[in-house]
């Protein structure tokens, strides 16, 4: 039986501060992480904080690198198992159908960043096969345009496959400003969002590409 997430409630879920944790002790215990630069996450205010995708457990993997919480898109396939799409939930997870223009999550997302909260999106829609960043979809930058907020860029790296004891570094970038995304006020078509999503993933890009290279003026935490 499906979960039925309700797109009523905005507000994060009571056990998040509870299951975070425990979802970090389970990437502690199945990777190696390193987090670099987390000076960059804005202390206030809502922003989009856009990552490539690698791995199942990536949107644990990039939330417990920072203090402030977060809500993520996931796809709704997760939620089709009750037990789980209740977890998904407390997790702050929420449904999207990836089949269409879903206007519930979408206008979602819209609420969480407009209440001055985290949303983290995989702008490639799906994990790369082969851990490199891909091209970009256009639902983080129609977000990003209705929200008029700034997103900021982050990397997830292996040089191996993503598998048990794998060795990870997460990079957090620094934000791209609202103006930089350079949107077209006179259109709403999602191929006017092109140049944005591909600068975004740009950014994404040149993080990964430092690989496992820590530089002397980042912060670095690791797991």
């Amino acid at each position: 039986m499906p979960y039925k997430f309700d797109f009523s409630n905005h507000n994060s879920r009571f056990a998040y501060r509870f299951m975070r944790p425990l979802a970090g002790i389970v990437t502690k215990t199945k990777y190696k992480i390193t987090y670099i630069g987390q000076e960059n996450i804005p202390e206030t205010g809502g922003f989009i904080l856009a990552a490539n995708h690698i791995t199942a457990l990536d949107p644990v993997i990039i939330s417990v690198g920072f203090k402030r919480t977060m809500h993520f898109m996931a796809k709704d396939e997760l939620f089709q198992n009750k037990l789980i799409g209740w977890a998904m939930a407390q997790l702050n997870a929420f449904p999207v159908d990836r089949t269409k223009f879903d206007y519930d999550a979408i206008d979602y997302a819209i609420s969480v960043v407009k209440n001055g909260d985290v949303l983290g999106i995989f702008p490639e829609g799906t994990r790369s096969p082969d851990y490199t960043p891909q091209k970009g979809k256009g639902g983080v930058c129609y977000i990003a345009k209705m929200c008029k907020c700034d997103v900021v860029p982050v990397s997830i790296y292996t040089s191996d496959e993503a598998k048990t004891g794998t060795r990870l570094t997460v990079r957090y970038g620094k934000p791209i400003k609202h103006e930089e995304l350079k949107f077209d006020p006179n259109s709403n078509k999602m191929k006017d969002l092109r140049h944005a999503t591909n600068l975004i993933m740009e950014e994404i890009t040149k993080l990964w590409k430092l690989g496992h290279q820590i530089q002397d003026d980042c912060a670095v935490k690791q797991l």
